[in-house]
């Protein structure tokens, strides 16, 4: 059991790592198989509460709800680890992110927020809210949205937020 573990996680980290390395622009992004299907996310409670809260607030302003959407929530798993790797709060890569999902998904638009340090789901969605380019793209025309929340190495939170419209 503890081999399939060690197994498990090695396999984890080399696709995080593999998937965080590639290209800065649609244009450099060399062929890749990015169809491949994922297993369901499984999401952390506060995940779960930022997601809600997203759309409790679309609600309030007269916008449809976002539907889950895993492989979304994989792209913004991948981007934290790149985030906590590099110590740094950042959108690198978000070509590639773009790409896979409009491949994956068929998405016709993706936007992302990202942040760091916040405790509590309701501290980083005001904190979104109250920036006008974050709000932009909670407020946007999205169908679905993902999440991901990791903790750095130094126990800060790193969250990476995608929006999708497919």
């Amino acid at each position: 059991m503890k081999n399939l573990t060690y197994f498990t996680w090695l396999m984890a980290v080399l696709v995080l790592s593999l998937t965080s390395c590639s290209k800065d622009s649609l244009e450099e992004i060399e062929s890749a198989d990015l169809t491949t299907a994922i297993a369901p996310v499984n999401y952390s409670s506060i995940e779960l509460d930022v997601l809600q809260l997203l759309n409790d607030y679309r609600s309030e302003q007269g916008l449809p709800d976002l539907l889950y959407l895993d492989e979304s929530s994989v792209q913004a798993a991948s981007h934290n680890a790149h985030m906590i790797e590099n110590d740094e709060v950042c959108h690198d890569f978000f070509g590639n992110r773009y790409e896979a999902l409009v491949n994956q998904v068929n998405a016709k638009a993706v936007s992302e927020n990202v942040a760091f340090g916040y405790r509590t789901a309701d501290a980083v969605v005001r904190s979104w809210i109250e920036s006008d380019g974050h709000r932009k793209n909670i407020e946007g025309d999205f169908s679905h949205f993902g999440i991901s929340i990791k903790e750095g190495k130094d126990g800060k939170n790193y969250f990476t937020n995608i929006f999708v419209r497919k």
